[in-house]
C-alpha cells in the first residue's frame, strides 16, 4: 500500500469516554513513523509531531510533509484521522464540537502513551489548527512543547464562514474514479502538489453509497458527476431516478466525499470565534504559518509585534499550504524546534 511509503504503521487506538462505559472514539486510526532508521530505537527517539488535519482530509494530509520532516530532524510523528474523518469510527459522529474534539486528543495521547507521554509538539490545519489551540489552552496534553498552527487565523475564517456554503456547494459532489478525484483537486488549485493530492485524495473520498445519497445525476463531464439543483421532486419520479442512478453506479466507480462538511456548519463559529486570544495566551512557544500576510487579524498583529509567537509567510501556496509546499513548512518547522532546543537536526542533514 501507498501509505507504507510514508508511515511505518498504523493501528487503532481505542478510547472510552468520562463514564467509561460507552466507547467514544471507537477507533482513532493514528499513523506513525520515526526518523530514525534502526528500527529497535523506533518510537522512542525524539519529541513527538502530533499532526492533525483540516477539516474533511485526514491523517494522510500530512503524508509528504511527513517524509520531509523526518529527513530534517530527530523526532516521531503521529498523524491521527480526527472524530468522523477518516478511518476513525465513532458513537457520534455528529458532535464535531471544539472540546469534543480537543478531548479526544488529549484521550487518544494517553491511551498511546499512558501518564508519562513524551515531549509532544502539537501542530494543526485550517480546523485542525483550531483544534490544536484548543487542545493546548484546555491543557489536555501535559508534556505539551510547542504549538504550530497552520493558515488558520479568527478573523480571516470568521469573515470566510458566510461564504463556505456556496465554496462547498460549488465543488463536484462525486468522482467517476480516485484518479478523477485527484485531477480535479490539482486543476481547481485546492492542492497544488500532484504528489500530495494523490495521497490525500485518498483519504478525503470514498466508494459512492447509492442507498445513502441518491441525488446523482447521469451526466458526467471530465470524469466529475455533479450533483443536480435541488428541487422538491414527486416521490414516484425520485425513486425511478434513484433506480437509474444506482444502474449508472454500478456501470462506473463512483466516488464521493468521506465527509459532510455543510452539515458541520453549527460547529464552525466554534471552531474560531475566540481563537486569536486562546492563541496567545497558550505558554508554550507557538509558530504561525500563513499563506498570505492578509490573513493576519488585528489580535495576532499586535501580539506578532509583542513577540509572543513566530510568525512566517510562505507565499506561492493554497490554503493547504503543508501539502503544497512540504518542504517550506518542514524547513520553517524544524528551524523553529531546533531554536528552540526541542531536538537536533539529523546527522549528515546540510541546511
Amino acid at each position: 500500500c501507498f501509505l507504507f511509503q510514508y508511515f511505518q504503521t498504523m493501528e487503532d487506538v481505542e478510547v472510552e469516554n468520562e463514564n467509561g462505559k460507552d466507547i467514544s472514539l471507537l477507533a482513532a486510526s493514528v499513523h506513525h513513523v520515526s526518523s530514525k532508521a534502526d528500527t529497535d530505537d523506533y518510537g522512542s527517539h525524539g519529541p513527538v509531531l502530533l499532526l492533525l488535519h483540516g477539516g474533511g482530509h485526514s491523517a494522510l494530509s500530512w503524508a509528504v510533509f511527513t517524509a520531509v520532516i523526518c529527513s530534517r530532524i530527530n523526532c516521531r510523528v503521529v498523524a491521527m484521522d480526527l472524530r468522523a474523518h477518516g478511518d476513525t469510527k465513532v458513537k457520534n459522529p455528529e458532535d464535531l464540537s471544539a472540546d469534543t474534539m480537543a478531548k479526544d486528543i488529549g484521550k487518544v495521547v494517553e491511551a498511546l502513551y499512558g501518564e508519562n507521554p513524551p515531549p509532544i509538539m502539537i501542530i494543526g490545519h485550517s480546523m485542525g489548527g483550531a483544534i490544536a489551540v484548543h487542545t493546548a489552552a484546555a491543557n489536555h496534553i501535559p508534556s505539551l512543547l510547542g504549538l504550530c498552527v497552520i493558515d488558520v487565523v479568527e478573523g480571516t475564517a470568521m469573515d470566510a464562514l458566510n461564504s463556505m456554503q456556496n465554496f462547498l456547494r460549488s465543488r463536484p459532489k462525486t468522482f467517476k474514479s480516485l484518479e478523477n478525484a485527484i485531477e480535479w483537486s490539482v486543476k481547481s488549485g485546492q492542492i497544488r502538489n500532484i504528489e500530495s493530492a494523490r495521497v490525500s485524495m485518498g483519504g478525503q473520498v470514498k466508494k459512492y453509497e447509492p442507498i445513502s445519497s441518491p441525488g446523482v445525476s447521469n451526466s458526467i463531464g471530465e470524469g466529475i458527476i455533479e450533483e443536480e439543483e435541488e428541487e422538491e421532486p414527486e416521490e414516484e419520479s425520485n425513486n425511478k431516478r434513484m433506480k437509474e442512478d444506482d444502474q449508472e453506479i454500478k456501470k462506473e466507480s463512483v466516488f464521493t466525499w468521506r465527509v459532510e462538511l455543510s452539515k458541520t456548519e453549527k460547529y464552525w463559529e466554534g471552531w474560531f470565534r475566540g481563537l486569536s486570544a486562546l492563541f496567545l495566551t497558550c505558554p508554550v512557544p507557538k509558530l504561525l504559518l500563513l499563506a498570505g500576510v492578509d490573513r493576519l487579524d488585528k489580535d495576532l498583529t499586535i501580539g506578532q509585534m509583542q513577540g509572543k509567537f513566530q510568525m512566517q509567510v510562505l507565499p506561492q501556496c493554497g490554503h493547504a499550504v503543508h501539502e503544497d509546499a512540504p518542504e517550506k513548512v518542514a524547513d520553517a518547522l524544524a528551524t523553529f524546534m531546533v531554536r528552540h532546543k526541542f531536538t537536533e537536526f539529523k546527522e549528515g542533514y546540510l541546511w
